[in-house]
């Protein structure tokens, strides 16, 4: 998917769910993020995979955790992928975003514990600065949710190392 394509929603349990956006590499990604998120022992959370390739993209990510939260208040919402890394600030600042993950932290079940209510939203925020992560394509998946051919990662490309 591009841009104005239309998110895929990934099932991980009946109460978490992973909504992509983007390329493949953010499709094998959310795969990891599904396995780290049941490592983690997440419920009632909604994992969003964002892209930043367009502005249209991050458009759709901000109308999407808007409409997930009016669908499921209940819900945590936890913004991840190429958008959340490069203007984490602005996702934190949305009421409906529970915790911002950057790329290299969207990978590790660490990462997903958030923090109770009333904590700042700055400390809502775990992105660091991807330019010095220095060893990719560190996770290694057995198969693809709901698809017949897999993706593997074997290069993260532009000059924000966040996609395809």
């Amino acid at each position: 998917m591009r841009g104005a394509s239309i998110p895929r929603c990934l099932p991980l349990n009946m109460t978490v769910d992973i909504v992509t956006f983007g390329c493949r590499l953010n499709a094998f990604e959310s795969e990891v993020i599904a396995r780290e998120a049941e490592r983690a022992g997440l419920s009632d959370t909604i994992v969003i995979n964002s892209c930043a390739v367009t502005n249209e993209a991050v458009a759709q990510a901000r109308q999407s955790i808007r409409r997930l939260k009016r669908e499921r208040p209940g819900a945590r919402i936890i913004v991840t992928g190429c958008a959340a890394q490069i203007d984490p600030e602005s996702f934190a600042a949305m009421d409906e975003v529970d915790l911002v993950l950057g790329n290299a932290e969207k990978l590790r079940a660490d990462s997903f514990a958030i923090p109770d209510f009333g904590v700042a939203r700055e400390e809502r925020v775990k992105v660091n600065d991807i330019m010095s992560v220095r060893e990719t394509a560190l996770h290694m998946l057995d198969g693809f949710a709901e698809r017949t051919r897999a993706f593997v990662q074997i290069q993260n490309g532009c000059d924000h190392r966040c996609t395809f």
